[in-house]
């Protein structure tokens, strides 16, 4: 699987992580959909910066949760930058930190149909563009909470491991169409998402990787591009978390 001249779709690529994906696949000669939900003016910013650099993006708005607006975009972007090719399952979705105790019902409900809604749409509506092209790469940013969880996260452990399961399962049903499905699992990484972690909580993760560091978002976009192209690599997770902890 060859970037260049592919189209790639990158779900909550806005900012953080996703703005990364998204620069680093234009980077390397990939046309680049920018999806947002409510981050318009960041978007632009990320598509402006692609094309300056003398790349090819668009923003394209739509709720990832929501099965008739990914359909939307994935028809938009097909119609502007061509056949879809590569797809980063990357939108964020909320949830409160708190104990199961005190957790309602339908938050968590909300943070697992969310997360895996969002993956399930943005497939349905992509992968029969990928069977048009003969062959098709998904990424989807996952979590190492899914595996290594902490207080608070039973939401997003539960989400994210569902994610993993969802990846596994499709890997094994598209594989003899010449798609691969792959997750990639951050560890704690360095976004305006963690800038409310206090700093010493922050050092003392980067204390217990090998790399004494916390991860960037540059990061995970360099694991993200290797496994898009990685020919033969599917149904795997792959942690990007410093050696801090292994699957």
């Amino acid at each position: 699987m060859t970037l260049q001249g592919n189209v790639a779709l990158v779900t909550g690529a806005s900012r953080g992580i996703g703005a990364a994906i998204a620069k680093a696949l234009a980077a390397r000669g990939a046309a680049v959909a920018v999806n947002y939900f409510g981050s318009e003016a960041a978007a632009r910013a990320v598509v402006d910066e692609i094309i300056a650099a003398g790349g090819r993006a668009m923003a394209v708005r739509a709720d990832a949760r929501d099965r008739a607006q990914v359909e939307a975009m994935a028809a938009t972007v097909r119609s502007q930058l061509g056949p879809i090719g590569l797809l980063v399952l990357n939108a964020s979705i909320g949830f409160p930190m708190t104990g199961i105790l005190d957790y309602p019902w339908e938050g968590f409900e909300a943070k697992l149909t969310g997360e895996l809604g969002a993956a399930f749409h943005g497939c349905r509506a992509v992968v029969p563009q990928m069977l048009e092209r003969k062959g098709g790469s998904i990424v989807a940013i996952t979590s190492g909470l899914a595996r290594n969880p902490g207080w608070g996260f039973v939401a997003h452990s539960s989400a994210k491991a569902g994610l993993e399961g969802f990846v596994r399962a499709l890997a094994y049903e598209l594989g003899p169409m010449g798609i691969r499905v792959n997750a990639v699992a951050p560890g704690l990484t360095l976004t305006d998402a963690t800038a409310q972690i206090p700093e010493q909580h922050k050092q003392a993760a980067a204390n217990h990787t090998p790399l004494r560091r916390n991860g960037r978002a540059e990061d995970i976009a360099e694991a993200v591009v290797g496994i898009l192209e990685a020919g033969f690599v599917t149904g795997a997770t792959i942690p990007v978390n410093g050696g801090g902890y292994v699957f």
